[in-house]
């Protein structure tokens, strides 16, 4: 039996983290690695119990949740944590500067119990968790903002199969959309982008939007 998922919850209304916890807990692939309330106290114990997924809140004291994401899962960052957002606003800004900060998803705090967990579950894997509507939306809304990187180099080191594919996931498809674009199978796509995400030192699909944006593959 494999190792249990553990995760660090952070959120400032003591109601909602207890459910949280109560909801983990209960599960049998999972444990609490523990819990807190303010950004600040997040980082330091995510650093310290280096669980497997940490579910921040955005709006809390001392630190908020989009600049805890950074000092945990941000550029630069040596050892990063994987994070996954839960917050009551369905702000497009929000979600796009919760994936700019490194978060690998994204979820609604009246989101049911099974997509929570099914979250928990999904970036646990080093997958993202972010629907291909919402990468539409965001892309098509932010697009602008992700200024092409300087001095460019022509050769980035993918096939011209992985840079289709790589130009089709910033269009925000989905693997099942992009397989039935070029007509190949599905586990075929997910061995391209596996491919994509390790040639270019990529965590996820959200980080290979925005490489494609800034290197101007996709505008």
């Amino acid at each position: 039996m494999s190792a249990p998922i553990r995760v660090l919850v952070c959120d400032d209304q003591m109601l909602i983290r207890t459910g949280l916890v109560t909801i983990i807990d209960a599960q049998p692939d999972m444990e609490v690695a523990g819990e807190c309330g303010d950004g600040r106290t997040a980082v330091e114990l995510a650093r310290k119990v280096r669980p497997d997924v940490v579910l921040m809140d955005i709006r809390m004291p001392v630190l908020d949740g989009l600049e805890a994401t950074r000092l945990l899962a941000g550029a630069g960052v040596p050892h990063p944590v994987t994070v996954l957002v839960v917050t009551t606003f369905n702000l497009d800004e929000y979600v796009y500067e919760a994936l700019r900060a490194g978060a690998s998803g994204f979820l609604l705090k009246d989101a049911p119990p099974d997509r929570l967990l099914h979250g928990i579950r999904t970036v646990a894997t080093g997958a993202a968790l972010l629907d291909p509507d919402v990468t539409r939306r965001l892309v098509g809304r932010y697009a602008a903002r992700i200024r092409p990187a300087e001095n460019t180099p022509r050769d980035i080191g993918l096939t011209p199969r992985e840079l289709e594919v790589l130009r089709l996931i910033a269009d925000g498809l989905s693997n099942s959309e992009i397989a039935a674009a070029l007509v190949i199978s599905q586990e075929t796509v997910k061995t391209f982008v596996s491919r994509i995400l390790s040639k270019l030192q990529l965590r996820d699909r959200v980080q290979a939007v925005i490489y494609a944006y800034r290197h101007g593959l996709a505008t």
